[in-house]
Formats: structure tokens, sequence, C-alpha cells
């Protein structure tokens, strides 16, 4: 058998071959373009990616996170605030005083001053605030705060010619707050504990009265005093806070003299107090001031209680003589209309608690013996705060400060606080050569006013406010009977916020 041989392909069929060959090839010379434009495109796409990237990086670093204002220095946001104003002030009765009120030294009849009327126009309630705040992670936060004004008065400031007025703290403080365990630290200068709080117990949510009078309202609790704190709360609902916080004391009334009295509380300033000889002293109490206080917001309003324990000290016939005082104070505010119409009540009662009042009522007063006596007393405000527009803001607080006698009469000597046999025989007639000693027992306040938001946009906001506040002044009877001052006082003022 023979087996047969193949044939040779044809030139034709060769040909057919030829061109699949490089139709095949030209598929992969095409297959490899793209796959080298593809390559192209995505360098070039990650080139753009790693440019936005860089972008937003930049960006960052001036732009706080979303929600937050200010400008980003590195991780921390810093947030300015503050306002430029210009005020003017009058009163039917000259106190020589600027923005903030004197409440406790409104004059009698026996002083020029009850027939001179006072007007003055100021710029030092003008304020500069700072705050710095940093996440260390979701659940920690840092922050610091620093606000400052003009209200202070050192020995050489006046209002001759350059107005030299200088720089003041009101509130300088760290905070650390821990989400997840609802623990809040600070420590540094901050509105006392004992304030009012509009919500929580965390700083910059205090219920400070709308007043332009820079020492608010009478009835008032409050002190701005360095001090360290912690606040626990318990799902945002209820909080529970301590604070120690800077002690001093308010005293009234005369001390013994003699071999082995020396009062050394209230002291002379030195080192870096103030050391004008009777301008300013500085009390030795024998611990700071102890605050506990408890908020509690069930979904319809905001409401408080709180101690205040105190302890003061002198010494007096060769001996320290320490003495205890302290409080029980209470507050709420009620949105009766909610966003539109908010009431508040807050008061203390207790004994040497004068320091925490506006009036600035005396805390102790002395005996014969030399030792400190707190006096009995209770403060008390409620106020009516309205926003009828996004605008306008209207608002009228009452408060009353009352304080009790506390006196004896040793040796023909009188001692103590609203002694009735002290003398207010003079208080009436201008010049008398008679006493007024006119230790006060209640200071009143009505006041009403309102601010309207005129501008608010890009470019900050602007705002315009007047007061009127009447202030009435009752002491306790001596000798000669007792007696009451009062003031009419108005105030407006012209405000630009420009953060």
């Amino acid at each position: 058998m023979t087996v047969p041989a193949f044939a040779a392909p044809k030139n034709s069929e060769k040909s057919e071959i030829d061109e699949l060959k490089a139709e095949v090839q030209a598929l992969r010379d095409e297959v490899q373009s793209l796959k080298g434009q593809q390559q192209t495109t995505q360098a070039k796409a990650v080139a753009t990616e790693q440019k936005v990237d860089t972008a937003v990086a930049a960006v960052a670093k001036v732009t706080p996170p979303k929600g937050k204002k200010g400008f980003q220095i590195g991780s921390v946001t810093v947030t300015p605030g503050g306002f430029i104003e210009a005020a003017g002030i009058y009163r039917n009765k000259n106190q020589a005083s600027d923005i903030g009120q004197n409440f406790n030294g409104v004059p009698f009849g026996n002083s020029s001053n009850d027939h001179l009327s006072e007007s003055r126009f100021t710029a030092r309630q003008s304020r500069l605030s700072l705050l710095a705040t940093s996440d260390v992670d979701s659940n920690t936060h840092l922050g610091a705060y620093y606000e400052m004004d003009f209200l202070g008065a050192a020995g050489t400031a006046n209002s001759k010619e350059s107005n030299s007025y200088n720089l003041r703290i009101r509130n300088i403080y760290a905070t650390i707050d821990w989400d997840d365990l609802g623990l809040h630290l600070l420590g540094g200068q901050n509105w006392s504990l004992a304030t009012l709080y509009s919500s929580g117990l965390t700083p910059r949510q205090e219920d400070v009265p709308l007043t332009i009078d820079a020492q608010y309202v009478v009835g008032f609790n409050w002190t701005r005093q360095p001090g360290f704190r912690i606040v626990k709360d318990f799902d945002k609902k209820v909080w529970l806070g301590l604070s120690v916080e800077n002690a001093q004391t308010t005293q009234s009334g005369a001390f013994p003299t003699g071999a082995g009295f020396q009062n050394i509380s209230p002291a002379q300033g030195g080192g870096l107090f103030d050391t004008d000889t009777g301008a300013v002293s500085y009390t030795n109490d024998a611990g700071p001031d102890i605050i506990a206080k408890a908020a509690w917001e069930p979904g319809w309003g905001h409401y408080e209680v709180y101690g205040i324990a105190r302890f003061f000290r002198d010494r007096a016939n060769f001996q320290n003589k320490t003495d205890v005082g302290g409080g029980v104070g209470a507050g709420a505010i009620l949105p009766i209309i909610p966003k539109m119409l908010d009431f508040q009540l807050s008061g203390l009662v207790g004994q040497g608690i004068g320091r925490y009042g506006s009036g600035q009522l005396p805390d102790v007063t002395y005996g014969a013996d030399g030792s400190t006596h707190p006096i009995t007393e209770y403060q008390i405000l409620a106020g009516v705060i309205g926003h009828p527009t996004p605008s306008l803001d209207l608002y009228g607080y009452a408060g009353l400060e009352h304080a009790d006698r506390w006196s004896q009469t040793v040796g023909g000597v009188n001692y103590g606080y609203g002694n009735p046999n002290a003398s207010n025989a003079g208080c009436a007639t201008e010049g008398s050569a008679l006493s007024c000693t006119a230790n006060t027992r209640d200071l009143m306040e009505g006041t009403a006013g309102f601010w309207w938001k005129f501008y608010q946009g890009d470019f900050g906001s602007v705002r315009w406010g007047a007061q009127y506040e009447y202030v009435a002044r009752n002491v306790w009877g001596g000798v000669g009977g007792g007696g009451t001052a009062d003031n009419n006082i108005f105030m407006t003022s012209f405000r630009f916020y420009p953060f």
C-alpha cells in the first residue's frame, strides 16, 4: 500500500496565511498601544489625585473642621471673639462710676453726690476673647479660653488725657472633656460654679444677665475667680459638679483696738498685689470656698441646686479665730414659649454669702473680742427674656439682696453690723457734722432693656441696646432713724461683633 504524499500549499493559500499573521500582529500591536494608553491615564489620575490631596491638606491648615469657626494651627482650632463698644451712662445721683454700678454705694443726702447728676461715655467694656480647641480622639477634647476687657483701674489709671485704663482678665482657663466618661475638668479663672447656667455645667454656658451694666443686676449670684472644677454628666440629663475656688471676704464694722488686737484680715497688699495703703486689701481666709452643684434637664427647662462652704479667719488677742459660713442656692430657667419667651428665677440664702451677690454686701462683721461673725443674708433674682423677632431681644429683671443685723455694744463702743445704737442722724443733711453709719439692710433693683441686632452677615454683627434701672438702698435704723437712697440710671450701648 502506497502512502500518499501531502501537497505543498499553493501560493494563494500562503498569501492568506501571511495576511492572517499580519492581522494578528496588528491586533497585538493595538492591544499593546491600548495598554500603554491605559497606564498613562492611570499615572495621570494618580498624579492628579496626589495634587488634590496636597491642595486639601493645604486648605486644612487654615480651615477648621466642619461646624467650627476660626482658623486652624496644626490640629488646634483658634476662634477669636469679642466686641467693640461705645457706651453712654447717665445717673441722677453721682457715683463717680464707669459702666459698672456700685449698688451698695448709692449716696444719701449728706453727700454732695446726692445732689449731682452724672453722665459719661466709655469704651472700656470692649472685649477680646480667644478660644483654642483640639480633639485628641473622638472622645477626648482639649480647650483653652482667654477673655479680657479694659475695666481694670491701676493706681495711675485716669480719664484726664490718655484715658490709660489697663487690660483686665475676665476669664482664663483650660479644660479637658471625656465624652465616653462624661467627665469635664477645668482649671483657671472662670465664672463661679455658683453662677446660674443656661444648660449643663460646662464653661461658656453661664446664664449672664443681658444688661449693659457691667455689674449686671442686684440679686445675680456670681464671681469670676481662680479655681479647680470637676463635673460629671449622666447622659447630658443630670450634672454633678464640685469646685474649689479662691477665697476673699467682704467685711463691715469696727475692729477692736488695743494690745493684742491686730486686724490682719484684711491686710494691705504685698508682692504682686496692690500695695496702695487703704485702697485695696486682701483677706487671709482659712481655706478656699467649696461649691457643690447638681443640675437637671428633664426635657423642659433647666434646674439647679447647690451649696457653698466658706472659712473665715482673723487673728485677735494673740489667737487665730476661724468661723465657718456658707449657704444653699437654687435656680431654674423655664422656656414659657420655646425660643421666644423665657422666665428665670434664682436665689441664695446663708451666712457670709455677700460676696456672691452683685451688691457686694459684707460677708462678716466683728465682735468686741475681734472674732468674725458671718452675717445672715439672702439674695433673689427674677427675670423675663423675650425674643419677639430674630433681631430683637427684650429683658426685664427684678432683684433683692438683704443683710441681717448682728451687733453688740461693749464699753460704750458699738460693734457689728446694723447696730441700733449707731448714729444715722446726719444722713439726710448735706454737710452735716453728725454721723451717718448707714449699714445697708436691703438693695432692690428693677431694670429693663433691649438689644436690636440691626445687621448680621458676612461682616459680623452690629447691635444697639438701651437700659433703664432703678436702684434703692435701705439702711438699718439707728440713732436718728433709718433711710432710703435711690438712683435712676440710663445706659446705651453700640457694639460691633467682628467675629
